[in-house]
């Protein structure tokens, strides 16, 4: 059973380097060993039936593990994100969600599946409201993240940065301090351990949010 994390980078939510440091340490505390790396560089508005080297690359397994940080990383689409689940579940995937800490399969019941799309709705409602602007705490994309698999595999080698630049034709300066803002030496080595949110299912489940409610429980706080 091959077991992939899938990266996909979004302007509007967690950089690569961010959704690597999350499955990286949710893989070394549950003692999952990654198989395949697959960042997905793909514009965020591009539907599914545009990624199509995604949709193929799942379905030629016949059943596998998928880490992904959280549910937009399929894709901000809801009918894109149900036709995902869909696939991925024929295909006999467990999808190990990370931010949520839930996992999903053929085994699952109906209500977590509804609840991570309800989650998912929530985070583009959230993401509509705010203002322009990068949130205070996050990282921009790079012009790195389409390198950040390769960085990685050099630092494993013990490549100094000098070496990384010269491989990626790069400039030397700029390399530094993305491998130092990303933390990518504690990531390529194993040592970083980031806190997830845990949530579990009944949690995730309770936190659907019906039609109305929000305005109900404003109206009785007044």
């Amino acid at each position: 059973m091959v077991t992939i994390a899938y990266i996909r980078p979004d302007k509007h939510f967690d950089a690569a380097g961010e959704q690597l440091q999350a499955i990286n340490a949710y893989a070394i505390s549950n003692n999952i060993v990654v198989d395949e790396e697959f960042i997905d560089h793909i514009s965020q508005n591009k539907r599914l039936d545009e990624r199509v080297h995604v949709t193929d690359s799942f379905q030629a397994q016949e059943e596998g593990i998928l880490l992904i940080y959280d549910v937009w990383v399929l894709s901000s689409n809801m009918e894109d994100v149900a036709e995902m689940f869909s696939c991925l579940l024929k295909h006999n995937f467990q999808v190990h969600f990370i931010k949520q800490s839930v996992i999903i399969s053929r085994e699952s019941e109906p209500m977590l599946i509804f609840a991570l799309i309800d989650n998912l709705r929530r985070s583009l409602k959230d993401q509509e409201k705010k203002m322009i602007g990068r949130p205070k705490g996050s990282k921009s994309s790079s012009k790195f993240d389409k390198f950040i698999s390769d960085i990685i595999l050099l630092l494993k080698e013990k490549k100094s940065v000098s070496e990384m630049a010269r491989i990626l034709n790069v400039s030397r300066s700029s390399l530094k301090d993305y491998i130092e803002s990303r933390e990518l030496k504690s990531l390529a080595f194993g040592s970083l351990i980031t806190q997830t949110i845990e949530s579990s299912e009944e949690d995730l489940i309770n936190s659907i949010i019906c039609p109305n409610e929000v305005k109900e429980e404003n109206n009785a706080r007044r």
